[in-house]
């Protein structure tokens, strides 16, 4: 039996094409729709919808299923379409028609929505306390390594002295830019979308300013046709936010695989962080990171099948939109184990010294002998003929010793200024105005 159902059952083919994965993806969601139906019934109670004694009735419940989904163990059970119809149904079996009328003023559309925006904002809040400690391990080793040397590449050819400071400190400022985003995207989920029940509101005097204070959010989704019209969008944006930092981890990716490459030698690994051939005993491959790379590169497609399976629907719900949690869900727990494996890999990284060293870098010291003829004196244009002219004719002579001491270059990492820049974004999060409420609401 289905909440919606009234005489008629629908086709068995056409339930089981409707419901397609949502029990699946729906128990993610559990103690999200737990905590709306929390915030709801006390909205409901202060509007005369519910008594007290109802009210508290459905709070000692709620706070026992919350407890079973905090386990993961609260199921779908056969015949329940979605985690929505599952609390009511036990509640209903709790309390008979207290347990009923929780859906007073609200549409599965409005409690879909504060679902998604709920579990949305603990997602990318986990997110976020994953990318921490591998954004400090980053620095770390930025600071470790910053009198190692290894080539700078443009077009994949040699270009100019770079170091290993620079490379770690590069990834850990591209954090800072990707946490910008992702922070973006947490504004945009943190907005109460429930009142705005199947997309046009509610003719019953609900508080809807009440229940976005019971469960944290900064502020509302005020007008609630643009309620239902952000499903989909704030999905995009959120996806876009994991894009940028599943490009940065596959980038990293790309760089460690070419660095541990013998042609390079640039990296080495523990053996038992690489894996092996079946019949080359000498091979140690970057699997790791090549499959960070995968993921990343997969998970960079995601903001485009948002969009695409969203073009063009109007204002209002659709069906179309339950299939996004199938794409967008996986992505979190994909990001948070690509950070796992690249930190561990990082933190056991082994730098090959004085690579520089070798003749074959020569010309990379090239800009360096130009640079020294303009402190001496020679106009620049002059200065670069002079010294290309020398590498035409075998004449060029170098030294490996390198003097960059502007912001940001190789003898001045401003490790300190990327990391005020990373506790900057993280302090606008405001992470404990949001958990501190939904303790509350717990209590």
């Amino acid at each position: 039996m289905k909440l919606w159902q009234k005489n008629i059952q629908s086709l068995k083919e056409v339930e089981q094409f409707t419901v397609g994965r949502d029990r699946e993806f729906d128990q993610l969601m559990a103690k999200q729709d737990v905590l709306g139906n929390m915030a709801h019934a006390i909205m409901l109670e202060e509007i005369g919808l519910l008594t007290k004694t109802e009210r508290d009735d459905l709070l000692r419940e709620l706070k026992s299923i919350y407890a079973i989904a905090a386990k993961g163990e609260l199921k779908i059970a056969d015949g329940v379409e979605d985690i929505h119809s599952q609390v009511e149904f036990l509640l209903t079996a709790a309390l008979g028609d207290t347990g009923k009328k929780i859906h007073s003023a609200r549409s599965r559309n409005d409690q879909v929505l504060v679902d998604l925006k709920l579990f949305l904002r603990d997602e990318l809040q986990a997110l976020v306390e994953e990318i921490q400690p591998f954004f400090e391990l980053l620095q770390t080793q930025s600071e470790k390594y910053k009198a190692h040397l290894l080539p700078g590449y443009t077009h994949l050819q040699l270009a100019m002295p770079s170091s290993f400071g620079l490379w770690f400190g590069a990834y850990a400022e591209s954090l800072v830019d990707d946490l910008v985003t992702i922070q973006s995207a947490y504004e945009v989920v943190n907005k109460n979308p429930l009142g705005s029940a199947a997309g046009y509101g509610s003719s019953f005097p609900i508080k809807r300013q009440r229940t976005t204070e019971l469960l944290g959010f900064a502020q509302l989704n005020h007008n609630v046709v643009y309620a239902q019209m952000g499903r989909g969008k704030a999905e995009r944006i959120v996806a876009m936010a994991l894009a940028n930092l599943a490009d940065t981890l596959a980038k990293l990716s790309m760089d460690a695989c070419l660095f541990l490459n013998q042609n390079f030698g640039f990296i080495s690994f523990p053996p038992e962080l690489t894996t092996g051939s079946s019949i080359m005993p000498h091979k140690k491959n970057p699997d790791v990171f090549e499959l960070i790379r995968s993921h990343g590169n997969r998970i960079k497609a995601l903001p485009n099948e948002i969009m695409l399976m969203t073009t063009n629907l109007p204002s209002g719900y659709h069906r179309d939109l339950q299939l996004l949690k199938e794409h967008l869900f996986p992505a979190f727990s994909t990001l948070k184990d690509c950070l796992k494996m690249a930190g561990l890999m990082l933190s056991n990284i082994e730098i090959q010294p004085d690579i520089l060293k070798d003749e074959k870098y020569r010309y990379l010291f090239s800009v360096e002998e130009v640079n020294k003829l303009v402190l001496a004196g020679l106009p620049f244009r002059d200065a670069y003929k002079q010294v290309g002219m020398s590498i035409e004719n075998g004449e060029y002579r170098y030294s490996t010793q390198v003097q960059h001491s502007h912001e940001g270059s190789i003898g001045q990492l401003c490790t300190e200024q990327i990391s005020g820049a990373m506790q900057a974004v993280l302090n606008r999060f405001n992470f404990s105005a949001t958990n501190s409420a939904v303790e509350e609401l717990l209590r």
